[in-house]
């Protein structure tokens, strides 16, 4: 992985302080971070409202960051261009909001950034398998999208499992994201499984200081959680 680190950490600004973005994503850079998680909600593909191409512009002036841009939103192919031109450098789209998904990623790569698709708990892994070699990654969400601070849904280690063996099959390189639940105590199975880019919020945001939180979870990728 990145740096030669087992998994990459992509904190989500849901659950940081919203008054002190920008010292918040200089923060996260002081301590060693190298992607952030942009959770972007419409108020309709999932009820709540968070960013928009405003915000995450004036923060990329502030920020060398990985921005890691997941839009939770409907019709996503009409804001493609302007997340771009913000500073996105990935664009995941749900593949429940794209009736023709190839269009879009393709739309993404054009643009210039990377182009990944999330899938939420129910959705079956089939809808992704034509175009595993498009995608730079694949977000398996572990939660219902829409708020911060839930549960880990169990079955979601099993689908990443089986996400693995598609891209293996597939010849593709595409990595593997997990959000929704994510913490220390679940990290080494999750890595076990294929994942390659964990976003945490709450359980990482609410243990301070930050370049603390980050080695805790990177020596929890390459140990299991009871030898901790």
């Amino acid at each position: 992985m990145e740096n030669d680190k087992p998994v990459i950490i992509s904190p989500s600004l849901l659950s940081s302080d919203f008054t002190r973005l920008g010292q918040e994503l200089a923060d996260l850079e002081k301590a060693g971070l190298s992607w952030v998680h942009w959770d972007v909600m419409d108020g309709a593909f999932v009820p709540n409202i968070t960013f928009g191409p405003p915000v995450i512009a004036a923060c990329r002036e502030k920020s060398d960051l990985f921005f890691d841009v997941h839009l939770m939103i409907e019709n996503p192919d009409r804001y493609l261009d302007e997340f771009t031109k913000a500073g996105a450098d990935l664009l995941c789209v749900h593949a429940e909001a794209c009736p023709h998904l190839e269009r879009t990623v393709s739309e993404i790569a054009r643009l210039g950034v990377k182009p990944a698709v999330a899938v939420n708990p129910h959705t079956s892994l089939s809808v992704l398998e034509f175009i595993l070699p498009q995608l730079y990654m694949v977000l398996v969400m572990s939660v219902n999208p829409g708020f911060g601070g839930q549960k880990f849904i169990p079955f979601s280690m099993e689908k990443i499992s089986r996400l693995k063996d598609m891209i293996e099959k597939a010849g593709a390189k595409t990595i593997i994201q997990v959000d929704g639940g994510v913490t220390p105590d679940n990290t080494y199975e999750l890595v076990k499984r294929g994942a390659g880019v964990l976003v945490s919020g709450s359980a990482f945001f609410g243990y301070p200081p930050y370049k603390e939180r980050l080695e805790i979870f990177e020596s929890a990728a390459v140990q299991e959680a009871g030898n901790q």
